[in-house]
């Protein structure tokens, strides 16, 4: 739970840090969002479960290998072999769901290997060499092809869909996933009451509701309506285009058919006026 929270404040730092370093104007909504992002990751990080100390990789793979986890980790390569050779060939371009429930199957599964690499190596570094086990080495492989197909298909689907459309379904199916698998592998919930579980669920709604309402305000600022409308609303900023100032200047509505025929804008005015 605290290594997700961690995500979402490293895309708000970059938020904030584009408004002050690159001067993106970052509107109301975009700041109510930070704000819901700030709320949501506080309740996450005051109700989250203590972790139970690992001493060895070996500890982690008796956790990877329980009954429950394998089944997630057998229903998870099915489902991605179905949406690759079934479904991507079909909808992929057309269905955004398909690349993106690629990327985000296999984000839980590289999430829970990189957890477990990094205690290796963090043990490794502390005086007990867990390089000398397999499973360490098994973890790192399974990193890298998660990484690679996750990668692989984010970028598909980055180019063929709209990126304020892909960001916020991939926030939350990769987290929604990643807790789950989280949940199953390391038990995280055991213990808790069930006060502090449906605290939790409500700080992740909130956080994810914020992100979905950054990448939203975003893509409002962005979008042609939007930015049309301010010029129209403030002429003064935005010069007037080839294509009006000749219809201007030609004063029955029609369309001069060279571009050198286009008088200046000077003239323009004057003909105008």
């Amino acid at each position: 739970m605290i290594s997700l929270c961690l995500f979402y404040c490293f895309g708000l730092c970059s938020a904030v840090l584009a408004h002050f370093i690159l001067h993106e104007k970052l509107p109301q909504l975009g700041i109510l969002g930070c704000v819901m992002c700030i709320a949501g990751s506080i309740i996450i990080v005051i109700h989250a479960p203590q972790e139970s100390p690992i001493t060895s990789v070996q500890e982690i793979w008796s956790l990877a290998t329980q009954p429950a986890f394998l089944l997630y980790v057998a229903s998870v390569i099915v489902l991605v072999f179905i949406l690759i050779f079934h479904f991507a060939p079909r909808c992929g371009n057309t269905n955004a769901l398909v690349f993106i429930g690629i990327c985000s199957l296999m984000g839980s599964l590289s999430v829970m290997s990189v957890k477990a690499l990094g205690t290796s190596l963090k043990l490794t570094f502390e005086g007990k060499n867990q390089l000398l086990y397999p499973d360490t080495w098994f973890f790192m492989l399974v990193v890298a092809i998660c990484v690679i197909m996750q990668m692989n298909y984010l970028n598909k689907a980055l180019d063929t869909f709209n990126t304020a459309v892909v960001s916020p379904i991939y926030y939350v199916m990769f987290t929604s996933l990643t807790i789950l698998a989280s949940v199953i592998m390391f038990k995280d919930w055991d213990g808790q009451t069930a006060a502090s579980i449906i605290s939790e669920i409500c700080g992740f709604v909130v956080v994810l509701s914020g992100t979905i309402l950054l990448h939203t305000t975003k893509d409002f600022e962005r979008s042609p309506s939007f930015r049309g409308g301010y010029s129209s609303l403030t002429p003064g900023l935005s010069p007037i285009t080839p294509t009006l100032s000749t219809r201007l200047c030609s004063g029955n509505g029609e369309l001069l058919k060279h571009d050198q025929d286009v008088p200046s804008e000077d003239f323009c005015r004057q003909e105008m006026y």
